[in-house]
């Protein structure tokens, strides 16, 4: 089989249009590491977004298998060949990446690379990301293996759309954070406004009530009445307000988008493992996606906060017309009857009080030392 590289205005012109099409940072990582490995034909591709300590907050790769990634361990430090393209300008071309002086070595899972091809995404003085390329995939007979001049003119400008694209989406996700968060902001002042008002309102006329219930019980039952009503009221205007400040994410993506981003981030963000998979899942009711997307985060935290758990599995599946949430971790577990009798509830109340509010329903199965599940399932609409 040949592998001839994408070449010419056309190749290039197909891996920049991608790149613009999406506004989420990890859809524009992918997209950026996929187009480069097919625009140049190599084996391997990834990029690596620099946190502040040492490490990288996102690292996206493209040739490797999920089971390969789950082997290789966790994401990798800025040292080496990593580093040094992080802190310089200039491309990184190498003819074996193993018999640079500042190779250091990767895991035993990791797949071998020779001929290596790297540089910066900057954006003005300030480093995005570092892309890299391996194993430039030729006939090796014909002893033309490796990455060009040519090749490394072409990364480098993807590299410079990239960071214009990466820069595009930050600011994207920037401006919708702002706006949820100056909507919630409103919504938040609205309902202390309305319930304060109303919760003064039944304050006032329970105490009327109380000052009648002796020498006018008939005007105090009139008084209670209207405490019952204004309560009614204020718990509509709760209601409300509960469904306006349904996630922002959810609405414009859906449960299994908005499920994995913040998956994503709790992977990134804790030492535990967290995995999430969603085969042949179909859109269901707002009510629902809500409930399961609030169970979901409870259990999440419970695991990451609560459990020591080294691995969490989150799953959502097709139940019928409905799904099936299950939130499996490896923790230290628990016995549901002591922390019942213990007056910690660990959030289940809440999971099961939102589970029964769509018609669902919830089930916990844990044990000291078996680590614990939680599984939701809501119908569909």
């Amino acid at each position: 089989m040949s592998h001839r590289p994408s070449s010419g205005l056309a190749a290039v012109s197909t891996a920049l249009l991608a790149m613009s099409r999406h506004l989420e940072v990890r859809d524009v990582l992918k997209t950026i590491v996929a187009s480069a490995r097919e625009l140049l034909d190599a084996e391997y591709a990834a990029l690596g977004v620099p946190d502040d300590h040492g490490g990288f907050a996102q690292f996206v790769v493209d040739g490797v298998s999920d089971e390969q990634w789950k082997a290789i361990g966790p994401l990798p430090r800025q040292h080496g060949i990593l580093a040094a393209m992080l802190h310089k300008a200039e491309p990184e071309r190498l003819a074996d990446v193993r018999k640079d002086p500042r190779f250091e070595g990767w895991p035993d899972a990791h797949p071998e690379m020779s001929d290596f091809l790297g540089l910066p995404v900057r954006d003005g003085d300030e480093t995005l990301g570092a892309l890299f390329l391996a194993n430039k995939r030729c006939a090796r007979e014909t002893g033309s293996c490796g990455f060009t001049a040519e090749d490394e003119e072409l990364l480098s400008i993807l590299a410079q759309h990239a960071a214009i694209a990466l820069t595009n989406a930050r600011l994207y996700e920037r401006s919708r954070e702002l706006t949820i968060a100056e909507e919630r902001s409103r919504l938040a002042h609205e309902l202390h406004d309305a319930v304060s008002q109303k919760l003064f309102s039944l304050r006032l006329t329970a105490q009327a009530a109380a000052a009648l219930v002796d020498r006018d019980p008939a005007r105090a039952k009139g008084e209670l009445q209207q405490v019952a009503a204004l309560a009614a009221e204020a718990a509509d205007e709760l209601r409300a307000a509960v469904v306006e400040l349904r996630p922002a994410a959810l609405d414009e993506d859906g449960l299994v988008h908005t499920l994995r981003t913040h998956i994503q981030v709790l992977d990134r963000a804790h030492t535990a493992r967290v995995t999430f998979e969603s085969p042949g899942t179909r859109a269901l009711p707002a009510a629902q996606e809500e409930a399961v997307l609030r169970v979901a985060q409870e259990a999440l935290h419970n695991a990451l906060r609560h459990a020591d758990a080294s691995g969490v599995a989150v799953a959502l599946t097709r139940a019928g017309q409905g799904a099936r949430l299950t939130v499996t971790d490896d923790g230290k577990g628990f016995d549901p009857r002591t922390v019942r009798s213990a007056g910690r509830h660990l959030g289940l109340v809440s999971m099961r009080d939102r589970a029964g509010g769509v018609g669902g329903s919830l089930t916990v199965t844990s044990a000291p030392g078996e680590g614990t599940t939680i599984e939701m399932e809501v119908p569909g609409g």
